[in-house]
């Protein structure tokens, strides 16, 4: 079995294994935010479905073009070039206009704060998917303030890449919520069974609201503590800037919390915490660095977090 997540697929390989040209199967390495790291294999029928039902979400045709800004040893990037393939168009490059494109929040926050190329290239598309990882509010409300169309997708590799756009599952896929846990079933996958993310969530008025994974939960003096949490009140209070929150060892309370942040924070911000979250919030150790660690495309990584604290 040749494992190509090792290695980024390239375009010519893709579109013979779309044909069924290739026997050799995909398969994607793929780490959560605990550091595990799973190998899941991806069929030419998945990646024809995907690219399918999000090109009638999208409302793409035939000739409409993608620009590829991401890896492809990652089901985003591949998806890309898989759509790009279905369209029978050219992969256009960050200078070039193109209708469509898939990033990561990460590569949104540095267009909108400093990559003037990449942000003229998204403000250039009919729409731009934003997945990978968590998207803050305020950073797609800037997004949307400076022009850019998003649409924030939902999913993962085992679901072969996002398969729930804006809330709204794309045809053919099916969400439940199972002990408040998000489940997917989703076409060419798991031999159509359904496939249980680690993630918190809920169904309102037909749209999937995503509450955070169910491991970013501590509990300090017995109290159940939500790193997600945290880190969406900090974000909302202090736009434009990036936080990661986790759990360390802590011989009073059991566990606490630490918090890396890419900016200084404010003297005040304790008082701040603990009056609109409440004490078990506050943030026992503090480190300030200019990248946090992240695995993957833009997806922080908890566990190296915990080991800087």
């Amino acid at each position: 079995m040749l494992f190509r997540s090792i290695m980024n697929v390239s375009s010519p390989w893709l579109h013979s294994y779309l044909r069924g040209e290739i026997s050799e199967p995909l398969v994607i390495s793929t780490t959560g935010t605990g550091g595990a790291v799973k190998n899941i294999e991806i069929s030419a029928p998945a990646l024809i479905a995907s690219a399918n039902a999000a090109h009638k979400f999208l409302g793409a045709h035939k000739g409409d073009s993608w620009s590829l800004l991401l890896p492809t040893n990652h089901i985003a990037g591949i998806n890309v070039l898989a759509r790009s393939i279905l369209l029978e168009s050219e992969l256009k490059k960050i200078e070039e206009k193109s209708d469509f494109t898939s990033i990561v929040p990460t590569q949104l926050y540095k267009a909108l704060n400093g990559d003037n190329l990449l942000l003229e290239h998204l403000k250039g598309c009919k729409a731009v998917l934003v997945g990978g990882a968590r998207l803050p509010d305020t950073l797609r409300e800037d997004a949307v303030t400076a022009g850019i169309n998003i649409i924030a997708t939902y999913g993962a590799t085992e679901t072969c890449g996002g398969c729930v756009y804006n809330g709204i599952p794309l045809e053919g896929v099916e969400i439940q919520i199972n002990g408040g846990i998000i489940e997917l079933k989703v076409p060419e996958m798991n031999q159509g069974n359904w496939i249980r993310t680690n993630d918190l969530g809920e169904i309102k008025d037909g749209k999937l609201i995503v509450q955070g994974r169910a491991d970013d939960v501590i509990i300090s003096g017995g109290e159940n503590v939500s790193l997600t949490l945290l880190e969406t009140f900090l974000e909302t209070k202090f736009p434009n800037q990036n936080f990661l929150a986790v759990g360390i060892n802590d011989e009073k309370w059991g566990q606490s919390i630490g918090l890396l942040s890419n900016k200084e924070l404010p003297e005040n911000l304790s008082e701040l915490i603990s009056r609109e979250l409440g004490k078990p919030y506050l943030p026992k150790t503090i480190r300030v660095m200019a990248e946090l660690p992240t695995i993957g495309i833009g997806k922080y990584d908890r566990t190296a977090a915990a080991r800087l604290l």
